[in-house]
């Protein structure tokens, strides 16, 4: 991954500078929770063909043994995002979690299997129905659905010929499809997915933070998903905890203006993650 020829980057809010210092000196009551797509690995046309930034492993594998934990939050299928990863059998990463569905199915390094509820019929049902509603929609080829397993669907817009404009021309009928099976929309970048309602990251971080009885968080993301997660930090400071918000990349401005450190990507994230195991190695 190479060396950090720099000092860790200082955090440009109060509350984040002290998420960062009470980390660094409290490691073993700290939780690290990161995002999937778009902080640790580079966002890709297909998302098939996402992986891991290759400096994420190594970094990981160096903090993980220094802190309470690390889990990794995704709105991929657990199974998926540990592929992706390559994070099975990875030195120092035997306690590592990987929550996905946004938290409804959970991957354990301990067991390395998975934990889920039984599949929503919603999802099955909006699958069947959606090329109908593509279609009716009128927006045109380049529209790509990506299969989560039995618990979302996703729509991309990124290889339209118009990609925003896809994207807002989807965004009600899809909406109305959700609703008429009992599930919600949840928009990112250039992505619609439909799927149940009762999770997000935020619940997730939150029940999982108190799991480990962790009193600081770092948390990293860098899509519209990932509010709810920095909602979570919020309310955890505002029970005693500390925490650390950082966005990788500027791509969503609602993200970037609420987090205390921003980063310009995955190989930034990645570089501090190994900065703050070396820091925390050598204190």
């Amino acid at each position: 991954m190479g060396t950090l020829a720099h000092p860790l980057p200082t955090p440009s809010t109060q509350a984040g500078r002290e998420g960062l210092a009470a980390l660094l000196a409290r490691p073993s009551r700290a939780v690290v929770a990161l995002d999937f797509d778009g902080t640790l690995a580079d966002i890709v046309p297909d998302p098939e063909q996402s992986r891991a930034h290759p400096g994420v492993v190594p970094a990981l594998s160096a903090l993980a043994p220094l802190v309470a934990a690390v889990a990794v939050i995704t709105g991929r299928p657990a199974g998926t995002a540990v592929r992706y990863g390559g994070f099975a059998g990875a030195p120092g990463l035997d306690h590592l979690v990987v929550l996905g569905h946004y938290g409804a199915e959970r991957w354990d390094a301990a067991t390395a299997t998975v934990r889920a509820p039984a599949p929503d019929p919603g999802v099955a049902a909006v699958r069947a129905e959606l090329p109908a509603v593509l279609e009716a929609a009128g927006t045109g080829s380049g529209i790509w659905v990506e299969e989560k397993g039995d618990r979302a669907v996703a729509v991309h817009t990124r290889r339209a010929a118009d990609p925003q404009a896809a994207f807002e021309a989807l965004r009600a009928p899809l909406a109305g499809l959700a609703a008429r099976h009992g599930l919600i929309v949840e928009p990112g970048r250039l992505v619609l997915e439909l799927r149940p309602s009762g999770m997000d990251k935020g619940v997730a971080l939150e029940e999982y933070v108190k799991e480990v009885g962790a009193e600081t968080v770092l948390y990293a993301g860098d899509d519209l998903g990932d509010l709810a997660a920095y909602a979570a930090v919020d309310k955890l400071r505002t029970q005693g905890a500390a925490g650390l918000l950082v966005c990788s990349g500027t791509g969503v401005p609602a993200l970037a203006e609420r987090a205390d450190l921003l980063l310009p990507g995955p190989a930034a994230v990645a570089e501090l993650l190994g900065g703050l195991a070396r820091q925390l190695t050598r204190g």
